[in-house]
């Protein structure tokens, strides 16, 4: 195999995990009707026994999710409303879409979520409410616990990102500064049946991370929270308002046992696990000796490169853990802590990251990409590079050292022909990670 087929194999790999991860087809796998009663997972739901129902959420997979779910139940559906991220389109009859700002939260969102948490409260003991919760669902609905501000959230969310805070650690925070996350849409939509559906972005599948958990009981406490900014040494940058909402009791949120809960089911419908899976269907599908390494990575982008670097390293000279052709696949999230000011993503740093360690190995390719397909603040899903990269870069007057250390890897891939690019997929389960060795 010559690395141009590698290439394109591992490619073709990525799209099929992309296609598992489709919300719609996830949304249909675990939720249909039955004459007049709606199955999620186990539980049964007689549709004539509720007054009105209604469909609230946020997140990237939000508004396909919603397709399906309008498909599924159509006039029975009162209202509803979900945040999406700006660029979305879908064609939606009974359920509003409102476009807001993601990664960083802002007014329009703000606006959503006030009127998703309007839909809740209305909700009454006879009411089933539908929650569409996916990747991005923390940002897209940010509804402010007093005396927290939006222009606060925003500036915590930026010190967070900027780091290299974990997910689970800025989900912590932000259900403890929210009037909707940490379980407070449930407390809100009390004593209305709620069903969630959840596409899983998160390590794990841990229902209380997932977009924050909007109605799961939370484990997290307020000293947790504040914990977080001690850890990364920010606290004292922390604005005053959120200093003085995470230093008081009266702030934490509903835990297991509570009364919020009793009617409500959170179901997962697509995680990583998933889109993994079906990578490793597709490689083995065109005749890879195929590993599925975990679903759970986790760590800086440039360590983790370097763990894939000495794999493909292994394969190409021992054979070890698969002999060639070999696909070895991964899923997770990884963080970059900013230390430059360049353009890039968790993606494309560890794609460049290995792209220097595996420089000059043959028949090898690496493939890290997002299956929402945009990689931080940048229209690539991710990149790929193989071990002829960082010769063409050196051909082009590119320093891939240099311009690691500036958190330039957009700019470095791009005029290679490195990067990926999907567009939006419309679903969010965290990453997907591809080592490809030939023959």
């Amino acid at each position: 195999m010559m690395p141009s087929s590698l290439r394109a194999d591992a490619i073709r790999i990525f799209k099929a995990a992309l296609k598992a991860a489709a919300p719609a087809e996830a949304v249909r796998r675990h939720v249909h009707l039955d004459g007049d009663s709606l199955i999620a997972g186990r539980h049964r739901y007689r549709l004539n026994a509720f007054r009105k129902i209604h469909v609230i959420g946020a997140g990237k997979a939000s508004a396909q999710m919603a397709i399906a779910i309008e498909r599924l139940l159509g006039k029975r559906i009162a209202e509803g409303c979900v945040n999406v991220p700006y660029g979305t389109s879908a064609h939606l009859r009974r359920v509003e879409l409102n476009e807001s700002g993601h990664p960083v939260p802002n007014a329009n969102g703000e606006r959503g979520a006030a009127r998703i948490a309007e839909i809740a409260k209305q909700a009454g003991a006879d009411d089933l409410v539908l929650c569409l919760i996916s990747g991005g669902a923390s940002a897209l609905m940010p509804l402010a616990a007093p005396p927290v501000t939006l222009e606060e959230k925003q500036i915590a969310t930026k010190l967070l990102l900027n780091c290299g805070a974990t997910i689970h650690e800025i989900n912590c925070i932000r259900k403890h500064i929210s009037l909707l996350k940490g379980g407070g849409l449930a407390r809100l939509a009390y004593p209305a049946t709620v069903l969630t559906l959840l596409l899983s972005d998160v390590i794990g599948d841990d229902l209380d991370v997932i977009g924050s958990g909007p109605t799961v009981p939370d484990r997290t406490t307020v000293d947790e929270a504040r914990a977080v900014f001690e850890k990364y040494r920010i606290w004292d940058k922390a604005p005053a308002g959120i200093r003085d909402r995470l230093s008081s009791s009266a702030s934490e949120t509903p835990k297991p046992g509570d009364r919020t809960f009793a009617k409500v089911q959170n179901l997962i419908v697509g995680s990583n696990r998933l889109a993994v899976d079906a990578a490793a269907q597709e490689a083995k599908s065109l005749g890879y000796k195929t590993l599925v390494l975990a679903s759970g990575i986790q760590g800086e982008a440039r360590e983790v490169a370097r763990v894939f670097a000495a794999i493909a390293k292994e394969i190409r000279t021992a054979e070890r853990p698969l002999k060639p052709p070999a696909c070895i696949i991964a899923g997770g999230e990884t963080t970059v802590t900013l230390r430059g000011d360049g353009t890039g993503g968790r993606n494309q740093e560890l794609v460049l990251a290995a792209a220097i360690d595996i420089s000059g190995l043959n028949d090898v390719v690496l493939l890290s990409g997002g299956t929402d397909g945009a990689d931080g603040p940048t229209d690539a899903a991710g990149a790929i590079a193989d071990g002829t990269t960082i010769a063409r870069a050196q051909s082009k007057g590119l320093d891939a050292a240099a311009m690691l250390a500036n958190n330039d890897s957009y700019h470095f891939f791009d005029p290679l022909g490195g990067l990926i690019k999907t567009g939006p997929t419309g679903t969010n389960v965290a990453d997907i990670q591809l080592i490809l060795a030939g023959r």
